[in-house]
């Protein structure tokens, strides 16, 4: 009794409990007791796939039956947005914020321009790791690598297998700057080069390292739980001399595809499918599926047109990546977790990838400190019990920068669009639902479905039965089949643009003249200035030729803090010299 009311006058805050059994003493932490509770979120990010290259929106041009079975077993979230580019996405994932509010608003960050995300911005990594989390990165980066600060080690993240650029080649790993003649390996292991996987497919590579990742974590990590995130670089195009590559038993599978960069894709997109089912299975044999929270989502549209286009579809939906229509900003993705009470269910609710970092630390129990000043919503409760009453107001993209300024704003149902890209040039409805070209496997659909690996080791875990035909309807996005003359035209360059986005998700008919003059429009656009006024000016610096690989052993590496040490390096530093030496005397 005695050594009982010692005990409850211990503070919460106490290091350990000493417990007396059989004359042996045990150690327990209080605070790894209460971390060994905490769930295991996988994140898998694909790169640039196209709203209608995941089959359970309806397609049957090439099937992706894991991440299908995924959806299925879990939530589809149905109105999931995105930054439309690779890096200001991927900066608003990892700090809960708008990109205009860290200054990562402006195109992607380019492999010879030395700039980052902030130094005082605190990564969701950072977040997880000091609530007593592994934190995994295997992929891709893309938020910085002028200045070893700048890179994932130092981020937040006690483990990086990947690249620290735009991209790669599928197999040597080296990223070429078209117009420069840079070009050099990118692919490290930390802080240190990496070569031993060169001639792998880095798609096959990156999921082997996950897989890794999670059969280490449960034999010697097992104590905390795993933060992965899982960055790929499929189905991304690669440099601009072997764009599309691929696996030849990948593309065996596809040979009824006459385009052949079609056919690419959709093996490349197949192999990010089979990614994702030897992740689940890796967390099955170890045991932590039941604690797991699983998130599958693109880090914006697809390209099918223009620079890095992949032939990627976005159908039915307006624009393509680095646009502000919904086909560049609105991404098919599919959580699960056995804490949700709607398991098999399509999520309506409109979430912006920066509520997923207070969303995922509610799941963990983890409160980020308020002096951050998130922009992303805690939407956790939501998303656990299916409520889809949240009015949610997103900043797509407003970049004020010269030559094409142009912003997109949601609130609740109402878009704006002002300004665009690209001259405008990819505007329309790129997209298609090819019927003529279909997988052989969709004559039998369903049963592919229940026969992975994914659908069975989930309904292990959380059971129930599912209606795929039923999900599959539901998670189809209808347009109204107009002529162009039914439709009412939008010119972002002449004017703004309001969609009604609930009834009219492909954006077919521009309201603006008919609300311009209204408190509907007139609210929607104070808003967009208050957030233009208050931005953060672009962090974009100009390309720096000091990052020249060539002068760096051929690595792509932090050239603000090396020496550049190799020979062609000292033969220009040489001539340089020489040069100097001989013309003295004209000064």
């Amino acid at each position: 009794m005695a050594m009982s009311t010692h005990l409850s006058k211990i503070s919460n805050n106490a290091a350990i409990i000493l417990f007396l059994t059989s004359g042996l003493v045990a150690y327990i932490s209080i605070a790894d007791a209460e971390i060994s509770g905490k769930p295991n979120i996988i994140i898998i990010m694909a790169d640039d796939l196209g709203f209608d290259d995941v089959s359970f929106r309806g397609s049957n041009n090439f099937l992706t039956p894991n991440i299908d079975a995924l959806a299925y077993s879990g939530v589809i979230l149905n109105n999931l947005y995105t930054a439309p580019m690779c890096t200001p996405s991927r900066a608003a994932l990892l700090t809960g914020k708008y990109p205009i509010n860290t200054g990562m608003q402006h195109y992607v960050i380019v492999n010879d321009q030395p700039w980052g995300l902030p130094l005082n911005e605190t990564t969701m990594a950072e977040i997880f790791r000091g609530n007593g989390y592994r934190t995994s990165l295997i992929g891709k980066w893309h938020l910085g690598m002028a200045q070893r600060n700048f890179t994932p080690t130092l981020r937040g993240f006690d483990y990086h297998l990947g690249y620290l650029g735009a991209y790669v080649d599928y197999y040597n790993q080296s990223y070429e700057q078209t117009g420069k003649g840079y070009r050099g390996h990118d692919f490290r292991e930390n802080l240190n080069p990496n070569h031993e996987h060169v001639d792998k497919y880095v798609t096959d590579i990156f999921t082997d390292a996950a897989v890794r990742e999670i059969e280490d974590h449960a034999a010697k990590n097992n104590s905390k739980p795993l933060f992965l995130l899982l960055n790929h670089l499929a189905p991304h195009a690669a440099n601009a001399e072997d764009p599309m590559q691929a696996p030849a038993d990948e593309l065996s599978g596809f040979e009824y595809i006459s385009n052949e960069t079609h056919r690419y894709y959709a093996a490349m997109v197949s192999r990010l499918d089979k990614s994702v089912g030897q992740v689940v299975d890796a967390l099955a044999r170890q045991d932590m599926l039941q604690n797991s929270i699983l998130l599958f989502l693109s880090d914006n549209g697809g390209p099918t047109l223009g620079e890095h286009s992949t032939t990627a579809s976005n159908y039915p939906l307006r624009g393509q990546k680095n646009s502000p229509w919904e086909g560049g900003i609105r991404s098919s993705a599919a959580i699960w977790s056995t804490e949700f009470e709607r398991l098999g269910s399509v999520w309506k609710q409109q979430i912006y990838i920066g509520d997923l970092l207070p969303t995922l630390a509610a799941a963990a129990g983890i409160s980020p400190d308020p002096d951050l000043k998130l922009d992303g919503l805690n939407l956790w409760s939501a998303l656990k019990y299916g409520y889809e009453s949240v009015e949610r107001e997103i900043v797509h993209v407003i970049d004020e920068e010269a030559p094409e300024p142009h912003l997109s704003y949601t609130r609740g149902k109402w878009k704006v669009v002002s300004g665009t890209t690209n001259s405008g040039l990819y505007d329309g409805w790129l997209g298609e639902r090819v019927t003529t070209e279909v997988d052989p496997r969709s004559q039998e659909y369903e049963s592919l479905i229940r026969n992975t690996s994914v659908w069975l080791q989930l309904q292990k875990v959380s059971g129930g039965e599912r209606n795929i035909s039923a999900l599959r309807q539901q998670a189809r996005i209808e347009c109204a089949a107009t002529t162009e003359d039914e439709q009412t035209s939008c010119l972002p360059l002449e004017a703004p643009c309001l969609f009604d986005i609930e009834a009219d998700p492909c954006e077919q008919n521009n309201l603006y003249e008919e609300y311009k003059n209204t408190t509907v429009f007139q609210d929607l656009w104070q808003r967009v200035q208050q957030f233009t006024a208050q931005a953060h000016p672009p962090n974009n610096k100009p390309g720096d030729p000091a990052c020249n690989p060539s002068f760096y052993h051929n690595e792509w590496t932090w050239w603000q803090d090396e020496t550049p040490s190799n020979s062609a390096f000292s033969l220009k530093s040489s001539v340089l010299l020489i040069f100097l030496l001989n013309s003295w005397w004209i000064f």
